[in-house]
């Protein structure tokens, strides 16, 4: 794929219908959650449409009104994150700007020579893919303080649309996003002027009362001693997409429940599949016996904390949960025993966890330059992917951008039903996975 392929149009800054309203939060200060976060890349998803019958002017023109529009009900996605040095400790806080209209970047891009059918196939995905089809690769969350939190990108394809969007995770989580993404579709697919329509969305209010805010933290911009020492890989990273049918996920989970003596299903089907998936990738790996293993797996604790939050809350309320056991023990064992472990794990998240968690680390301080780990999931199949209809037909495809690091598993629902996962591996345990007939009893790669 060449660079050149791809042209940007233009670009411009979609504002807040309203710019301002006197009952909007003005400063949203940041949690434990949002801080451990700083030095990560902003979060980026895509989708794929069909070719509008309308003039791609008229259709850009009433993203861009709809979108702003949508901004009114989710301001801080037009907000700013804002630094402050607190010369008393030498240290810096964060908070999230709701005011001065800073806006969302929106990019109109061509690549009048791509199909979708080039891009939304399953198998290998294209390097360049990510850098051109994307509008925030490489911008991480602390450099929020000279970047929109959200930016938008629509690309028109030779025979379709691609809709992508990166956003500063401080702001938002992936259930906020996509419920974001879901009104602005509802609102886009409308005639606005003549039919008014109830969106229910609450901002995430403090809840860590033990906690002094702003919390003071060191410069995320400044490198860590320890920067780059566990992080470097010599290893040569691929990334491939393959997706499991509904009848497959439903025989895993059956599975995974029968060989752990349970028969209520209390392993979930994404719970049994990620064990697929974590013991085919270690499988094929040259880890020792004797090494940890990881499955991070992201959290949603709206419902899990003590008073709950509402459904549609709106922030960043994901905990990061950590299944580890040893290679050893996880080859001895099989798909209940492991999907068991990250059941336990996933029950463990509870309320006393979350707030203990945020206590501790506001007293300790860390930051991470990366995450490692054998599998790093992200995203959930849960959210209404393929529901967003601009007003030319629902999704065809999806896919997530960079950033990309070995082991990150980005879990979506399928077009079709199922579960549809975009993973980054080391080439060498690609190669073996395409050849793994116990992992391919369950899994489709297409060519």
């Amino acid at each position: 794929m060449e660079e050149d392929l791809v042209v940007v149009k233009s670009t411009s800054i979609v504002h807040p219908k309203t710019l301002y309203q006197s009952d909007r939060v003005k400063k949203i200060h940041l949690t434990p959650w949002d801080l451990t976060r700083l030095r990560f890349c902003y979060p980026q998803r895509g989708l794929f449409f069909p070719k509008p019958d309308s003039n791609i002017d008229t259709i850009i023109l009433k993203l861009k009104t709809s979108l702003s529009v949508a901004l009114d009900h989710f301001y801080p996605l037009a907000g700013r994150l804002v630094k402050n040095f607190n010369e008393n400790d030498n240290a810096v806080s964060f908070f999230i700007s709701c005011e001065g209209g800073f806006g969302v970047k929106f990019d109109h891009a061509v690549a009048k020579t791509i199909t979708v059918s080039d891009l939304v196939k399953s198998g290998f995905v294209d390097g360049l893919f990510g850098s051109l089809f994307f509008p925030a690769t490489g911008i991480k969350n602390y450099q929020g303080v000279s970047n929109p939190l959200l930016m938008v990108q629509v690309t028109e394809l030779k025979d379709g649309i691609f809709l992508s969007y990166g956003y500063n995770h401080t702001v938002a989580d992936g259930k906020s996003i996509w419920m974001f993404i879901n009104k602005w579709s509802e609102i886009c697919s409308i005639d606005t002027g003549s039919k008014s329509m109830e969106i229910s969305s609450s901002l995430r209010g403090w809840f860590l009362h033990a906690i002094e805010y702003p919390i003071h933290i060191p410069d995320p911009e400044i490198k860590p001693p320890s920067y780059g020492a566990s992080t470097t890989t010599t290893n040569i990273l691929q990334e491939i997409v393959f997706h499991l049918t509904k009848e497959n996920v439903l025989k895993l989970k059956e599975k995974a429940n029968n060989e752990a003596g349970i028969e209520d299903g209390k392993i979930s089907s994404l719970q049994a599949v990620l064990g697929h998936i974590w013991r085919s990738r270690v499988k094929n790996s040259d880890m020792s016996r004797e090494e940890e293993t990881h499955c991070r797996v992201p959290i949603d604790m709206r419902e899990r904390l003590n008073p709950k939050l509402k459904a549609e809350c709106f922030g960043n309320v994901i905990q990061t949960g950590i299944a580890i056991v040893n290679v050893g023990e996880l080859l001895d064992h099989g798909l209940g025993w492991l999907a068991m472990q990250i059941n336990k794990m996933v029950r463990s998240q509870t309320d006393e966890n979350a707030k203990t968690f945020a206590e501790n680390w506001a007293k300790n301080v860390e930051i991470p330059v990366a995450v490692s780990g054998t599998l790093l999931v992200t995203s959930c199949p849960r959210f209404n992917v393929y529901g967003n209809d601009f007003g030319w037909g629902k999704p065809i495809g999806s896919r997530s951008g960079p950033p990309f690091s070995d082991g990150k598993l980005v879990v979506f629902q399928a077009v079709e039903g199922g579960f549809e996962f975009q993973a980054c591996f080391p080439r060498d345990v690609v190669v073996k996975l395409i050849k793994d007939a116990e992992f391919l009893e369950y899994v489709d790669i297409a060519s």
